[in-house]
């Protein structure tokens, strides 16, 4: 074993830092074994180094991270402070000065992945972000490695721990939006400003990243289609349960059929409860990957928290320091096929429409006519009238997201539709 030890730089100690930190410190001997030489925690930038860091020498702490990834010396940066800037120069610079880096940044990568790759690229370094992504579940070497080989077709997964736990109280309590994410928040699984979560846009985040490595093309945050989930009542649960579905709020990549395009989006959708992806409960994340050769798999686990994150931080911290051991460097970006990003009107796919109604005669006929004029095929229809007013439930065949679009649109116009009270879209089947 060599004995002088890799140097690693840890940027940002809050929950997930200070497991890493913890980690490192109390497996060490375990890590050196299995990387092949010690590792040594060189320097930890924060931004209130007079807060007590409980295993972390106070001469380790730093304010300065510039100066710290600049040093020369660090083989390794972790990075763990999230957000753009300045976690963006400070990987370039990282990599400018020597060092590979470990991320757990996902905004960062959704957004600007391809010019990261393309300097660790130019310096001989690694870019691992296995936590970037589903918290401890192994998914991002999974697809670049493990299934390297195969062709990928589908991702279709729930990678927001806090939406999951949100959605499964609603279902399983008949809880509103509200209830259910104030007894998120007061558990800690929802941030006091939970919109990045809600509203879809760390999922989207997420999709991009899985999306780029499954069908080897650059996909950007914007690329993805996005909806939240507060627009989600009780009463959507109720007709979920009447087609024996739940919902859910999904990160979905798809290939188009003929293979020359690809889709990403996050949005709530029904499932079926026999789906495997309806018994993920709590907020636990799950991915269900569909391709030629293996079929269907589903990685499952914790998808947030300081341990579980912490745990795929220091499974790509291994990987990286044995590549620099061993003088080489791990898969980079993989973006050959170059495929188009479609945009979310040509997705097609079920939809469940529910409809506030003038209870008279001719109301149904009226509507079906509207969506056989956009070419949108009706499956099912359920109404209920009371006191001059009816509720409208309907379940479409499969149809592009445009002509739904259409269809609401000029349903909208219509005198005898009060409101469109809920559209949601089905998938999994």
């Amino acid at each position: 074993m060599r004995t002088r030890p890799l140097k690693v730089a840890l940027l940002g100690c809050g929950v997930v830092g200070s497991e890493v930190a913890r980690i490192m410190t109390t497996h060490a001997d375990d890590l050196a074994q299995r990387i092949g030489a010690p590792v040594e925690l060189a320097g930890v930038a924060v931004r209130r180094p007079a807060k007590v860091r409980e295993g972390i020498p106070a001469e380790l702490v730093t304010t300065d991270a510039t100066a710290l990834v600049k040093r020369g010396d660090i083989d390794v940066v972790v990075e763990v402070i999230g957000g753009i800037e300045p976690a963006r120069s400070l990987i370039t610079a990282a990599f400018e000065h020597g060092a590979s880096v470990v991320s757990a940044n996902k905004a960062l990568l959704a957004q600007d992945g391809a010019a990261l790759h393309a300097v660790a690229e130019e310096h001989g370094r690694d870019l691992y972000y296995e936590a970037a992504v589903a918290g401890a579940i192994p998914l991002i070497r999974p697809l670049r490695e493990s299934l390297a080989g195969d062709k990928v077709n589908r991702v279709l997964g729930i990678v927001n721990g806090t939406t999951n736990f949100i959605l499964d109280k609603m279902d399983s309590t008949g809880a509103g939006y509200q209830e259910a994410l104030d007894e998120a928040t007061a558990l800690g699984y929802a941030e006091a400003d939970p919109t990045a979560d809600v509203e879809g846009f760390d999922a989207a985040a997420k999709a991009a990243i899985l999306a780029g490595i499954a069908f080897h093309t650059r996909v950007r945050l914007d690329d993805v289609y996005r909806e939240g989930m507060a627009e989600v009542t009780a009463a959507d649960f109720r007709s979920a349960k009447e087609m024996g579905c739940t919902i859910k709020l999904l990160a979905i990549c798809e290939r188009a059929a003929d293979g020359g395009s690809v889709t990403a989006r996050v949005h709530p959708a029904m499932i079926p409860l026999s789906h495997p992806l309806a018994s993920v409960r709590g907020a636990y994340n799950a991915v269900f990957v569909e391709s030629d050769a293996s079929g269907q798999l589903m990685f499952y686990g914790p998808g947030a928290g300081g341990s579980p994150t912490a745990s795929a931080v220091l499974g790509d911290l291994v990987a990286v320091c044995r590549n620099r051991l061993n003088g080489a460097t791990g898969p980079g970006e993989s973006a050959y096929a170059a495929l188009p990003v479609s945009p979310m009107g040509e997705v097609v796919t079920r939809y469940h429409i529910s409809l506030d109604v003038a209870d008279k005669p001719g109301v149904l006929a009226q509507v079906a006519t509207v969506f056989a004029e956009h070419g949108v095929s009706i499956d099912t229809v359920r109404q209920q009238g009371k006191d001059g007013e009816a509720s409208l439930v309907v379940v479409t065949h499969r149809a592009s997201d445009a002509s739904l679009s259409g269809t609401v649109e000029a349903l909208r116009k219509l005198d005898t539709v009060r409101g469109v009270a809920s559209i949601m879209r089905v998938e999994g089947e």
